[in-house]
């Protein structure tokens, strides 16, 4: 899997992409995380030149980014991939979820993510490329970056060989929310936190049922 992102601020995923899973994946060549920022896919040379935002038609606050250079850069990513998603975030999107996460790794060897600042990007880019529109949830974020970072995580899970024990998977066994490892008692604020008993008892039937109940 391929992940292709095109943003203004490339360095904003490095903390994440630099740690963990994520960071092992990308060493092991299970996944791969490409770049690619439209002040590149201008023709200034300075910063000034390079200036990628304008005004909005029709008057209100803030910048829109331009259309050609996102373009451009969605064109550069593509390539001549056959199996690409291009994802464009939006909170009015449709809303991602585990599903989507399972049928994307399956489906597609390269995903495009599309991430806006500011006011948002000219509309003409959806015009020139096939995109489907997603939604991390019900609120509106400073910028695409932050849910391209969601889509990575969870996408990547499903592909083969990132995550070390297929059972880690919890949306594919019988987990529940709460979780609890040694010591067996806690003691904190002259109380005594104990791990439920059902968890101690041996019994995987019962405990299964112990956690079904918990979700």
């Amino acid at each position: 899997m391929t992940y292709h992102i095109i943003t203004l601020f490339p360095q904003s995923f490095d903390s994440y992409l630099g740690e963990s899973i994520l960071k092992r994946a990308i060493e092991d060549k299970k996944i791969k995380v490409k770049f690619y920022n439209p002040r590149d896919y201008t023709s200034g040379t300075s910063y000034a030149d390079r200036r990628v935002d304008d005004k909005p038609y029709g008057g209100g606050p803030g910048m829109v980014i331009e259309a050609l250079p996102v373009i451009k850069a969605i064109a550069k990513a593509k390539g001549k991939s056959k199996r690409v998603k291009i994802i464009w975030f939006t909170p009015s999107g449709k809303q991602f979820d585990t599903t989507y996460a399972k049928e994307a790794a399956k489906k597609y060897t390269d995903i495009i993510f599309v991430c806006g600042r500011y006011e948002g990007i000219d509309a003409r880019v959806k015009k020139a490329f096939r995109v489907e529109e997603i939604s991390v949830g019900p609120f509106v974020l400073t910028g695409g970056e932050l849910p391209a970072m969601i889509l990575i995580d969870s996408i990547s899970r499903q592909v083969k060989g990132v995550l070390g024990d297929i059972q880690s998977l919890e949306e594919g066994r019988i987990a529940s929310p709460d979780v609890y490892t040694r010591p067996e008692v806690v003691e904190y604020g002259g109380k005594k936190l104990r791990v439920p008993k059902v968890l101690l008892s041996g019994n995987h039937k019962l405990i299964d049922e112990w956690r079904k109940n918990r979700k």
